[in-house]
């Protein structure tokens, strides 16, 4: 390099660096109050403290519920049913007619009874006469003692054959009644699985009256968890949506485990308020094993990936900034718009509420304390 060259090149390094002396200048002279204005921006969301509440440990079994108070209607006759007065879920009173079973065999029996006394009526009638006759003409020396007593022992056997013709025909006429299947106490009609024509005996199954009021909750729990299982334990009957239809105890626990299902029967008594259940209704009976403090978070803060839920939450930096980290979860069941939290977050702690769909793990934010909207 030649001398000139070497002059000319040196001359174009301190212009370079004087115009980047004059540009660092100039950018304080603006006073860029950012120092890291090359990072990402924080973004504001709204968080919510977490903090514990009193959270029942909860398992819901399904349960069927049972009547206290159900009648199972079978006949006390043979035949074949003529007439179904009722449906299925219909009120009625007691006494109130269910079922005919075709009495005409039976009223044909009662009608040949009766036939029998009165011919056994005419019997005695004339037993009497004979039995006064021979008495008269004993009473005169006619006839024999022997003779007397003959007619005495017809009468006598005439008189007992009318009292037992009149028991047979009181027998049948109560038979008869049996034709005709009333409510033996006020309630609800079951399920009607006979119709006009089938024939049925006693031992067949007509329909079921069931009174209103208390019922009993079967709870099938498995064998593992039956160590816990306690008299007077808290029993919920919740709907499909988790509401709580009634409050109950535990009443019973069989000493035996079911053999096919391995699950130990509980019982619990439910009072049914205004009918809302129904035997045989399969429902979800919610177990209280123990109350404990834990925290919540709000149903809007938890995403899932696959089988695991996630939450945000606000932590704190050295520099007094706030950044997002997402925490994995561990959920139990849902108090109002709340999940309860079994692992994952501890009281203190800001879940974030709103805005979780603009961040990802180490996005700072901004947290404005508020609820979930």
């Amino acid at each position: 390099m030649t001398g000139w060259e070497n002059a000319r090149f040196r001359a174009l390094a301190v212009l370079i660096a004087v115009a980047s002396a004059a540009l660092a200048v100039g950018c304080r002279a603006g006073g860029d109050p950012n120092p890291h204005a090359g990072g990402p921006q924080a973004i504001p969301v709204k968080v919510q403290t977490a903090h514990n509440i009193p959270v029942n440990d909860a398992t819901e079994y399904v349960a069927t519920l049972k009547s206290r108070s159900s009648a199972i209607i079978m006949p006390q006759v043979e035949g074949y049913i003529r007439q179904i007065y009722v449906h299925s879920g219909d009120r009625v009173e007691t006494g109130t007619a269910l079922i005919e079973i075709d009495p005409l065999k039976q009223e044909a029996t009662v009608i040949s009874q009766r036939s029998n006394r009165t011919a056994q009526e005419a019997n005695l009638k004339w037993a009497q006469q004979e039995y006064e006759r021979t008495s008269g003409l004993y009473a005169a020396g006619v006839v024999s003692k022997q003779e007397l007593d003959r007619t005495k022992s017809a009468l006598d056997a005439a008189q007992a054959q009318l009292q037992s013709l009149d028991a047979q025909v009181r027998e049948q006429q109560v038979q008869l009644k049996y034709y005709k299947v009333d409510a033996p106490w006020s309630g609800i009609v079951g399920d009607i699985p006979v119709h006009v024509g089938d024939r049925v005996t006693t031992t067949t199954n007509l329909t079921t009256v069931d009174k209103p009021g208390s019922l009993e909750a079967y709870i099938y729990v498995p064998i593992e968890r039956s160590a816990q299982l306690k008299m007077n334990m808290p029993v919920q009957i919740v709907d499909g949506t988790g509401n709580v239809l009634a409050d109950s105890r535990i009443s019973f626990i069989s000493p035996q485990v079911d053999n096919t299902t391995q699950t130990v029967l509980a019982k619990s008594l439910i009072t049914n308020t205004r009918d809302k259940m129904r035997t045989s209704q399969f429902i979800r009976a919610r177990m209280i094993w123990e109350t404990r403090n834990t925290p919540v978070v709000p149903l809007l803060a938890v995403t899932r990936i696959g089988d695991q839920y996630f939450a945000f939450i606000a932590e704190p930096q050295n520099n007094g900034s706030f950044v997002a980290h997402q925490r994995p979860l561990k959920l139990g069941y849902m108090v109002g718009n709340d999940y309860v939290v079994l692992d994952g977050i501890k009281p203190g702690d800001k879940v974030v509420v709103s805005g979780t769909q603009f961040l990802m793990d180490g996005t700072p934010v901004i947290p404005q304390e508020g609820s979930g909207g």
